[in-house]
């Protein structure tokens, strides 16, 4: 088993909203980061992919099984934006609800994270900042040896420092190679961080899969004013978008453009910034 989760041709039709032959996949061991716009399908993707929502077509294998059975449901944590925990127990009485649930079930990894992230044990839920919330979360998600990790918009609402900490806890979970995490975060510069792979949904469908260090590395933004721009060769840039004053387009290799167009500037792009290019940027 060379990936964790392979996503292939999803299709999720709703009124206002189609999810069109999403594919791509989590390879084991790495971090992928999936982002979009509000409405992407960022969430519905998640919840096809954990068999929460039934969808017209296409597969998903989770941890080599196409279908998810109990031994592989407890190999997976899952982490949502907001509290999934009732709010009158403590983690200590959640680590006996869970010991029901999961087989699995590790009481002294739990208190360990609890000490680590610095989670009160018998604080009840509700006492709780939204990043104690999203830590005790995790840090149930990672006490039941769980192999691949499936967390929606996670940081979301975070302070940099609480942030940082589970981010540093995300790369710890994946370094014997073993261990996998799928992320969806409106964040990019923590998916910069982390991520080893991007997959980029737009309006129900994926623009990109690609390498994020092809992306940081390579991807450039090109900027140059109008007379320039219609000299250009529309067969280099991969979207362009017109600003008050100049053009700004974006190309997949900024040094051979650079070269090809030494009176332009060419400059390195973000993940945020390739992102708006392919929303509010048309094809060339």
């Amino acid at each position: 088993m060379t990936d964790a989760l392979t996503i292939s041709g999803l299709k999720k039709t709703y009124p206002d909203f189609v999810l069109d032959g999403v594919s791509f996949s989590v390879p084991r061991g790495s971090i992928v980061g999936l982002i979009g716009e509000n409405g992407a399908g960022k969430s519905t993707t998640i919840s096809a992919a954990l068999g929460l929502i039934q969808t017209e077509s296409g597969n998903v294998s989770v941890l080599g099984k196409e279908k998810l059975d109990n031994e592989t449901r407890e190999q997976i944590g899952v982490v949502f934006d907001g509290n999934n925990f009732p709010e009158n127990l403590s983690p200590c009485k959640i680590s006996h609800v869970m010991r029901d649930i999961y087989r699995s079930w590790n009481d002294g990894t739990f208190l360990e994270l609890l000490e680590k992230f610095s989670v009160p044990a018998n604080k009840p839920v509700k006492q709780f900042s939204k990043g104690m919330k999203m830590k005790l979360a995790i840090a149930v998600a990672l006490s039941h040896d769980s192999r691949l990790l499936i967390l929606d918009e996670a940081t979301s609402g975070l302070d940099p420092v609480v942030r940082d900490d589970i981010l540093d806890l995300l790369l710890e979970f994946v370094q014997d190679e073993t261990h996998s995490i799928l992320v969806s975060s409106h964040i990019t510069s923590d998916l910069e961080k982390i991520a080893d792979y991007i997959v980029f949904l737009h309006k129900g469908r994926v623009v990109f899969s690609k390498p994020k260090d092809e992306l940081i590395e390579q991807y450039g933004i090109l900027k140059c004013g109008a007379a320039q721009f219609d000299a250009l060769d529309k067969a280099d840039l991969i979207v362009c978008r017109k600003m008050d004053y100049e053009w700004q387009a974006l190309v997949a290799d900024r040094d051979k453009i650079q070269k090809k167009y030494p009176k332009a500037l060419v400059i390195p792009a973000s993940i945020d910034e390739i992102m708006l290019l392919y929303v509010k940027g048309e094809a060339a």
